[in-house]
C-alpha cells in the first residue's frame, strides 16, 4: 500500500495504490492549492480507507521535473511521512510516470505500437520544455533534458519513428516543430495514479531513497526573479 504524490505541474494529485489497482484518488487543478490541500488530500485517503500512515509500505512523489514550487510541498511532505512513519520513500521521474500514464493509449493515436515513441513535454515557460522520448516498451531514447523547441527539434530521430507529444507542454509545440509522423494527445493530464507501475517496480528492487539527502530533479538552477519595487514601495 503506498501513498503516491504528484505536484510537478499545477495539478496536485495523490492516489493511494495497491500492487494491483489504484484505490483512491484526489486531485485538484486550482492553481497554488499544492500548499493548503496535498496533506488535506492525503489525511483523506488514509482515513477513508482506514490506514494510518505507519502501514503504508512507501511513500511514492514525482521529482521533477516541473514547478520549482509544486516539488519543493511534494518532496518536503513525502519525506516528512516517510521519516515520521518510519516507511521507505520512493522517487520517481515525473516524464516517466507520464509515460506510463500515455502507454496503452498508443494504438488509438498510431495504431503501430512498436514503431511509435513516447513524449512527455512539461511547460518550462516560454517556447521551453522539460522533456524525453521513450519507446513503447519505456526504455529511453532520449534523456530528460530542458530544450527550447524550435522547427528543427527531435530532427535527431527519423521521422519513420512516429512521436506522441503529450503533458502541458506539447500544445505550444504543435505550430513549430516540423516534421512527418507526430501526434499530439491534447486530452492527457498528469495524475499520481500514473505512478503506480513504476513506484512497485521500485519497491520490487528495493530503490528507495535517502530520506535525509533526497532532493527534487529541478533539472534547471532556480533564478528569482529581481522585485521592481522595494518593500517601501518604491
Amino acid at each position: 500500500m503506498v501513498v503516491c504524490i504528484e505536484t510537478a505541474t499545477n495539478l496536485c494529485s495523490v492516489a493511494l495504490c495497491s500492487g494491483s489497482e489504484i484505490i483512491s484518488l484526489r486531485e485538484s487543478n486550482d492553481l497554488k492549492s499544492h500548499s493548503s490541500m496535498l496533506t488535506v488530500f492525503i489525511d483523506e485517503l488514509l482515513r477513508n480507507n482506514n490506514i494510518g500512515a505507519k502501514d503504508l509500505d512507501a511513500v511514492a512523489v514525482g521529482k521533477g521535473p516541473g514547478s520549482y514550487t509544486g516539488l519543493r510541498i511534494g518532496v518536503s511532505v513525502a519525506k516528512g511521512i516517510a521519516f515520521a512513519a518510519s516507511v521507505p520513500l520512493v522517487g520517481v521521474d515525473t516524464t516517466l510516470s507520464m509515460f506510463w500514464g500515455m502507454r496503452d493509449t498508443i494504438s488509438k493515436f498510431t495504431g503501430d505500437e512498436i514503431n511509435t515513441l513516447l513524449c512527455p513535454m512539461i511547460d518550462a515557460r516560454r517556447m521551453e520544455v522539460y522533456n524525453a522520448v521513450y519507446d513503447s516498451s519505456g526504455n529511453v531514447v532520449k534523456e530528460i533534458s530542458a530544450d527550447i523547441i524550435n522547427e528543427n527539434s527531435f530532427s535527431e530521430i527519423p521521422e519513420s519513428r512516429k512521436i506522441i507529444f503529450f503533458g502541458d507542454g506539447a500544445d505550444k509545440c504543435r505550430e513549430v516543430i516540423k516534421r512527418k509522423n507526430i501526434y499530439f494527445a491534447e486530452d492527457f493530464r498528469i495524475s499520481a495514479a500514473h505512478m503506480q507501475k513504476p513506484v512497485f517496480e521500485a519497491i520490487n528492487k528495493n530503490k528507495f531513497e535517502d530520506v535525509a539527502y533526497f532532493e527534487p530533479f529541478y533539472l534547471k538552477d532556480f533564478i528569482t526573479s529581481i522585485p521592481r519595487k522595494n518593500i517601501l514601495g518604491k
